[in-house]
């Protein structure tokens, strides 16, 4: 957690006030888990108005813009001079996919055999799409549908 934790800080610093809540999400904020070198977070901004300049504050500290990843104002960027890489998404309040990102996240926390599962499920699309990024993610979102389906089921 100490690298999720200095590259939250690091953000909060650039950013500044806009910021509600930093998250530290994907397969490293999961103690246990096998995952890539990279660290993402999401960040929640106060407003959807405030993307345009956080976004210039991330460019001129060498993230590179990766767009608008889930078609519902997620933006996200990646650092690839940090090491581990950092990916950073840009929220605004309430949005669907953070919120499902948390769920799935906590969920997986909390249930070690959907955890190893899951672990097992990225180590056989990681050997099989070593090359293809958008593949490997498409085909673990059967998965984390289930997941989130869960974990919206565990909170009723």
């Amino acid at each position: 957690m100490g690298a999720a934790f200095s590259a939250a800080e690091a953000v909060l610093t650039t950013l500044g006030p806009v910021v509600l809540a930093v998250d530290h999400i994907g397969s490293t904020a999961i103690p246990g888990m096998a995952a890539k070198p990279i660290i993402d977070i999401d960040i929640t901004l106060s407003s959807l108005a405030d993307v345009p300049k956080a976004s210039a504050d991330l460019a001129r500290e060498g993230f590179e813009l990766r767009g608008n990843r889930y078609d519902d104002d997620v933006w996200a960027f990646i650092l690839r001079s940090s090491v581990p890489q950092l990916r950073v998404y840009l929220c605004p309040p309430a949005n669907r996919t953070h919120e499902r990102r948390l769920l799935f996240r906590n969920y997986l926390r909390e249930h070690d055999e959907a955890a190893a599962t899951y672990s097992i499920l990225k180590s056989l699309l990681a050997d099989r799409f070593p090359y293809d990024g958008d593949r490997y993610t498409s085909e673990k979102s059967q998965f984390v549908r289930e997941i989130v389906t869960s974990a919206l089921e565990d909170a009723r």
